[in-house]
């Protein structure tokens, strides 16, 4: 059986990751999401828990995905979940130069383990968690910028600003 790794912030997951999600699941077998469970990264505005519990009800029609989430190294997770590849998901060229470091880097940690780009879809191209959370934050309409149930916990979360 492949398997695929598809990690990520996921703070929201978009159409866009989405998207990278049942596209890969067309590839492998089964698509592992994991939200990383960042302390580092500025606060999100979705706890770890919120965002895996988004992801399920986003992909609950995707039988061959999980959800997960994980803290480290990202490569231990992979590694510990005996994952044939990692997915990562490309918009454009400033995405490569970033996501080659994250490769290499972890090409040194455990070669075994390969990772596939794949580009997002050209409708999908100027997408980002970041566009999505400015967009809702002022009121303005996502529902053509991510899934339905992240649509109303994005108006519960700044429902009250």
């Amino acid at each position: 059986m492949s398997v695929a790794l598809y990690p990520g912030s996921f703070d929201p997951v978009t159409l866009g990751h989405l998207d990278i999600i049942k596209r890969g699941a067309k590839i492998f077998d089964k698509v592992i999401v994991a939200v990383l469970n960042n302390s580092e990264k500025r606060q999100p505005l979705f706890t770890v828990e919120e965002r895996v519990q988004l992801l399920k009800e986003s992909t609950a029609d995707i039988p061959n995905v999980e959800i997960d989430s994980f803290e480290g190294l990202m490569i231990e997770y992979a590694k510990k979940r005996k994952v044939d590849a990692v997915l990562r998901g490309l918009r454009a060229v400033s995405d490569f130069e970033y996501e080659l470091q994250i490769t290499s880097i972890n090409k040194t940690l455990d070669e075994q383990i390969e990772t596939l780009f794949m580009m997002t879809s050209n409708k999908y191209s100027f997408l980002s968690s970041s566009i999505v959370k400015e967009v809702a934050k002022y009121h303005g309409s996502v529902s053509d910028l991510v899934p339905e149930p992240v649509e109303r916990a994005l108006k519960l979360k700044f429902k009250a600003e």
